[in-house]
């Protein structure tokens, strides 16, 4: 909800949130897309359905397979159905940093050639997950802390 205060200038500070919810939705969505072009794609040919044994590198750094651009794809969508609501995008990007920074652990954790690397995930891709996650969390945070300050003071000073 957007209210103006006497100056004219827009309020709404969930806007904010919002936007950046929808955005970052909007580049899983446009990652996992990319992920299945060729040529964007390098090795595409050898991309397999899930396992570390897909030589497929999104911009020939960023293993992936076709399970990896369908995680990135439904991440994307769920990011922009959930920007249309304040709360739901706090959740989101707090939420989904949170999974990011799961997955940077379990990407440590399990070697580029495990079997448990079923994502497929590697260093490049660790590392990312750990920048997304990181700030994920920053902007729903920031977010979540400027809607709290903004109904803060719509409420009015408080005297006890």
């Amino acid at each position: 909800m957007s209210t103006n205060d006497r100056t004219g200038v827009d309020t709404d500070r969930g806007k904010t949130v919002r936007t950046a919810a929808m955005a970052v939705g909007a580049v899983f969505l446009l990652v996992g897309i990319l992920g299945f072009i060729p040529g964007i794609t390098t090795d595409y040919s050898s991309m397999s359905f899930a396992g570390h044994s897909s030589d497929a590198k999104l911009l020939g750094i960023f293993q992936v397979s076709i399970l990896h651009n369908i995680v990135h794809l439904l991440f994307g969508v769920v990011g922009l159905a959930l920007a249309r609501r304040t709360e739901s995008a706090i959740s989101y990007l707090i939420g989904g940093g949170v999974i990011y920074l799961v997955l940077w652990i379990y990407g440590l954790v399990t070697g580029d050639s495990s079997s448990a690397n079923f994502v497929p995930v590697n260093t490049a891709d660790d590392w990312l997950h750990f920048v997304l996650g990181l700030g994920m969390i920053g902007l729903g945070v920031l977010g979540r802390n400027a809607v709290r300050s903004s109904r803060a003071g719509a409420a009015g000073p408080s005297y006890g």
